[in-house]
Formats: structure tokens, sequence, C-alpha cells
């Protein structure tokens, strides 16, 4: 049935025109596009030379003009305010609002140089709305005066009905079309952050996510450093824009922006006057850039808030309500990867931790021990039984002191195994055996990429000793560039590995040993003064084998014993002259001379009683008259005597070459 508006041809032409646009509201998407068939069809309807479509912004409260003129120029997009203009009053009334022809230009502003260019004399607005939603207004301007009388507005008003369902179906298409990218978006963010633990991985492909759907130049991430009561920003992408503001900085919990974001745990955004009236130094470094908006974003999970996803633009209020939603998701999921990746660093270091330290206990495990237990009761060594018994229970550092081969490491597992850290690691490092070079980094640890040839992290024995016992041997021996790192970690407990700027804190008590006279060195400057106090807290003095006279026989039995086992042989006789021979001996290399020598009977024993080379005990003086006196005899005797007395060790300050000037 046609309405009765329509009951000549020519309205019922505009009837069949009107059905047509029911037919664009269904096919027509893109705004742009529909506006411009649409103003051709409303030619049907009534004249006009200038055509507005206008649509409501609510989150700036103006009105969004689109405008058309003949023969259908592109729509040029400007902002009135909804107060004093025609399209604001039409939606702001929801009725046609008609302009008269002297009141054209302060009513029509964005337009009114077009305006009177045509010669525009009347002008009306009509609300767009649906059963939904307010949107706009659709405005017609006229070369005629009193162009849109009551009847013309009553047709029109037809008309912006289906323009108004046209124009929220088409906003609605074009908001379920950026819901379903962003959602796809939202998809591939938490693919690349479940699938990746790197941060340099995972910054910039946030920063292009972003990048696609909001309006932003610069983007970091601010994470929360505890201890030291800061946040650390890391530009998701360093663009040339961002990469004079911030790459990598710290900034106070305290700042303005982004730390009263993340401790109020709400999101912040500022516009250009805000950022102005703030007083911070990152703030000031992002204007001076031309950023005129932040947005601060707290990165929360179950736990804690862990910092902030900070973006800026040069464009004053950048960031929209629509965008708000999705960039808390992208903040959620981001939040989320980051405390995982900081999960998995810590869980790749304890597992790197506890590698090294069984890779260190596998091959304390295989390595020889001087005995298993500590074999005497002589005087001398009760006297130091006493002293481990009173000092183990403490914390307190113990330096052991005395000759090379008296049993020093022995002494030094007897304080751990006899104190409150039995149960914890006993790591050991002889400073005496590793390369000046090399010795930093395997007391401290370092970095990938700390030096040349640092391909990997290294954990350092500081670190793997914590809530253990680190036994620093030949500490005598250590560099004076080193001392003071070791001074530090002595007194504060805490030190940072090579090529890293993070504090461990480490809970290690420190046994050490030397065969040098310390006291000696602190005068000849060879070794710190503060140093030595510090590790000369509890000393115990390691008797030679020469005091312990008394020992030897014990000593004598027990590694005869232990060599017979191993090689498969039956030893049960030791003659008395060879033993009263071996307890008169001084034995310069002391128990690990002694320890060798044994060895080296039980190899020449060929039935039970021990086959003694007893001549090898002789002076070497006296062993040199007994040689036929040729050079190249005499350097065979002395370069044999010395590598049994470094047991094979060639290299080094204590090795065979550094005693014979080699």
């Amino acid at each position: 049935m046609v309405p009765e508006q329509f009951d000549s041809h020519g309205e019922l032409r505009r009837y069949e025109t009107l059905l047509h646009l029911a037919d664009v509201v269904v096919h027509h998407r893109g705004l742009d596009e529909l506006f411009r068939e649409l103003a051709e069809h409303l030619r049907e309807f009534a004249a006009f030379e200038l055509a507005t479509f206008s649509l409501h912004d609510s989150s700036k409260n103006v009105m969004r003009v689109h405008l058309w003129e003949e023969p259908g120029l592109l729509p040029t997009i400007a902002e009135l305010p909804v107060e004093g203009s025609a399209a604001g009053r039409a939606w702001q009334n929801q009725q046609p609002f008609v302009v008269p022809g002297q009141d054209v230009e302060k009513y029509l502003q964005v337009a009114c140089g077009r305006a009177k260019e045509k010669g525009i004399r009347s002008y009306c607005a009509l609300p767009l709305t649906t059963t939904q939603r307010r949107l706009g207004a659709l405005g017609l301007g006229s070369l005629q005066e009193e162009a849109y009388g009551e009847k013309d507005l009553r047709m029109l008003q037809h008309v912006t009905d289906v323009v108004a369902l046209a124009v929220e179906n088409s906003l609605m298409f074009g908001a379920l079309q950026l819901e379903r990218q962003r959602l796809q978006m939202l998809l591939e963010v938490t693919n690349k952050l479940v699938t990746s633990h790197d941060l340099r991985e995972i910054f910039p492909a946030i920063a292009g996510f972003i990048h696609n759907v909001v309006r932003q130049n610069y983007a970091s991430v601010a994470i929360h450093d505890e201890p030291a009561r800061s946040l650390h920003i890391y530009a998701l992408d360093p663009s040339p824009a961002g990469a004079s503001i911030v790459t990598e900085s710290t900034i106070s919990v305290q700042e303005p922006s982004t730390g009263r974001a993340f401790l109020e745990k709400e999101m912040h955004i500022y516009n250009h006057e805000q950022m102005v009236e703030m007083r911070s130094d990152f703030v000031e470094r992002m204007l001076g850039q031309g950023f005129q908006s932040l947005c601060c974003i707290p990165l929360t999970t179950r736990r804690d808030t862990i910092g902030t996803l900070n973006l800026a633009s040069t464009q004053n209020d950048a960031f929209l309500s629509q965008d708000l939603g999705f960039l808390q998701q992208v903040a959620a999921q981001l939040a989320v990867a980051l405390d995982n990746a900081q999960v998995h660093r810590e869980i790749a270091s304890i597992k790197d931790k506890l590698a090294h330290e069984k890779s260190y206990l596998e091959s304390e495990i295989r390595s020889e021990r001087n005995f298993e237990e500590i074999v005497g009761d002589s005087p001398a060594l009760r006297r130091v039984l006493s002293q481990v018994r009173t000092v183990a229970p403490s914390n307190a550092t113990v330096l052991i002191l005395g000759e090379t081969g008296t049993g020093k490491e022995l002494i030094a597992h007897a304080v751990h195994r006899l104190s409150s850290r039995k149960d914890a690691s006993f790591i050991k490092l002889n400073c005496a055996a590793i390369p000046t070079g090399l010795l930093e980094s395997e007391l401290f640890g370092h970095e990938r990429g700390a030096f040349t040839g640092a391909v990997t992290q290294k954990v350092g024995r500081l670190e793997l000793a914590d809530k253990g016992t680190l036994f620093l041997d030949e500490v005598g021996d250590i560099p004076l560039e080193l001392q003071p790192k070791l001074l530090r970690v002595l007194q504060d407990q805490e030190f940072e590995r090579l090529g890293s700027n993070r504090t461990i804190r480490v809970n290690v008590r420190l046994v050490a040993a030397t065969n040098r006279n310390l006291a000696k060195s602190v005068a000849e400057r060879e070794f710190r003064s503060d140093l030595y106090y510090r590790l000369n807290v509890f000393p115990i003095h390691m008797p030679p084998l020469r005091e312990r006279e008394k020992d030897i026989p014990l000593l004598v039995s027990y590694f005869v014993q232990k060599y017979a086992r191993r090689m498969n042989k039956q030893i049960e006789i030791i003659p008395t002259e060879t033993m009263q021979a071996l307890s008169s001996w001084e034995w310069p290399g002391n128990v690990r001379e002694l320890e060798n020598f044994i060895e080296r009977s039980v190899i020449l024993s060929e039935a039970a009683t021990l086959n003694v080379p007893l001549t090898e005990l002789q002076p070497f003086d006296q062993q040199s008259s007994e040689n036929d006196g040729t050079l190249e005899e005499l350097e065979r005797t002395l370069i044999t005597r010395v590598l049994r007395e470094t047991r094979g060790v060639i290299a080094g300050p204590r090795g065979a070459a550094a005693r014979l000037g080699l």
C-alpha cells in the first residue's frame, strides 16, 4: 500500500527510490561509498546543491561532518561543536532544523565558504536516528530561499529513517570488521607471546601489532625493579622518533605519568595540556620530540603489577575510548608474557646453576682426595682438630696456613662438615691453577657476550656456593686487581657477574688456604692489608709432617691399605727398619710426598712385604754424589725429583717449570 504522500506519479517514483535506498542499506558497507550513493538518490526527494552527513563522536562530543557537493567530490571530514551547528542542534533536539538564509554562515560553519561560492540561501538539518542509536544529522543546502517547507521535511523524514538504517548498518559492519581485525591481532599477539620468551623478539612484535590498530608513534614497557624502587624502561621498537627519547632508562616509581599508572594500577591518558603541566623529565623529553598524547596502562598479573605499557602519539587526544579495551587486552597478554619470561629466566638460571653444581660435584666425586679421613693422633694434629671443632659452628672466615701437602683442603672439608652448612654445597677454587684472565670469570661468573669467547652465560663459584662454603685454595696468588672485588663479597655478600650490572646477593662462608706468608706479602705490597685482615679472622696453622713424627706410621699403614686394595694386592708386612726410615725422614713434600712415595712402593711390591725404595729418601746432595757425575744425569735426577714433588704439575707459579726456573 502506497502512503498518501506518494499519490502522484512523481511521488510514486520517490517511493520507488526509497525502496532502492533500502537496497543500498543491504549492499553497501563503507561510509564514503554509502554517502556518495545516498547523495545521488536524495535528488529524487529534494533539490539541493550541497549535502552534509554529520555523525556524532561521543569521545569528543563533536559532530564529524562529511561534505558532498555536485558533481560528487569525495567527502571531506571536519569536526564541529554540537552547540552552534545546525547538525548538532538537529541531533541534540531530535527535530528537523531549518536555517534561514541570513543564518546559513552562522550554522553551516565548516561549509560556509562553499555555501558562499554556490550562493546557498537556505539549509535544513534532519536527525539520523534508529530505534537503537542517535547517529547524527543529514543536511541539505539550496540556492532557493525557503526551499524546505513542511511537506518537504515530512518526505525527508522518511528518507532519513532509511539513511539512518544504512549508516547504522555501515557503522556496525565497520565496528565488526575492526573487532574482528583486533581479535585476529590479539590472537597473533598471544601466539607470539606464548611461543617466545625472548624479550628482544617479543617487544618489536607487540609494537607492530599495536601500531596497526592504534594511532601511536612510540611504545615502551616499564618494568618494576622492586629492590631499587624504580621502573626500567625498554623501548618496544626504537624508531627514529622514539630513539632519542628513551630506548632504555630508569625512572622513579613516583614519576607522575608512568609511575602513577603503576602505583594506582589504573590506565591514565594525558593530552598535551596535561603533559605540559607535569613535572617529569621523562615527559619533558617526549614533549621535546613533538609528542602530544600519552597513554600509560598497568601490566597486572594474578600475582602483582609488574610495570606499565606506555604509548605516545604526535597527535593530541590520539587515544580514543574505542581503543582502550583493545589496549587493555594487549596489556593483559603482555603482562602474562613478561611474567612468564621472568619465571622462564629464573628457572633457566636455577637449572643452569644446578647443572654447573652437578657437574662440579661429579668432578669432585671423580677426583682423588688426598685421603678419606684425617689420620693421626699427634698433639699438633689434635690441636688443629680442636680449633676446627671450635670455629666450625660459626660463620667466621677461616684462614688455613701451612706448607704445601699438609692437608689444608682436608681441614677445609672438616670445617664445612661440622658447620650448619653441611647440607649445602662445598665449592672449591684453586686460585693458582687458573690463569689470571679467567680467575675473575671463574669466581664471579659472566654474561653472554661479556668478553670475546663468552658465548654462553656462566655461573661463578661464588653463586654456586650460595648457602654453603667456598674454599679458596692458594688465596695468596689472587692478583692485586681482583682483591678489592673479593673484599667486597666478604663485607657485603654481593657482587655482579662480568658484563652485568645486576647485583647478586649470596650467603657464603669463606674458607681460604695458602702456603705463603701473607703478612710478609702485605709488607711487600703484594697483598692488600684490608683483605688480609678480613681473611685472618680465625687462622689455623697446619703443622708439617716433620712435626708429626708419631703420625707417620699411621699414615703409612693407611696408604698401604688404600693402594693395595686399588691394585688388588695383598700387602701385610711393613719391615721395622722400613718404618723407622720412613719416620726419620723429614718429608719436605709433607703428607702428599708420603702418599706418592707409598703408592710407588706398593707398585714395586710383588709379595706380601712392602718393598720401599729407601735409596730415594737420601738427601738430594747424597743422591747426586752417587750418580756418575755427568750433567745429563744430574739434570735427569733433579727434574725427576721436582716432578715428583709437584705431582706432575708442570705449568703455573707452583709447577715444576717455575721451580726449575724454566
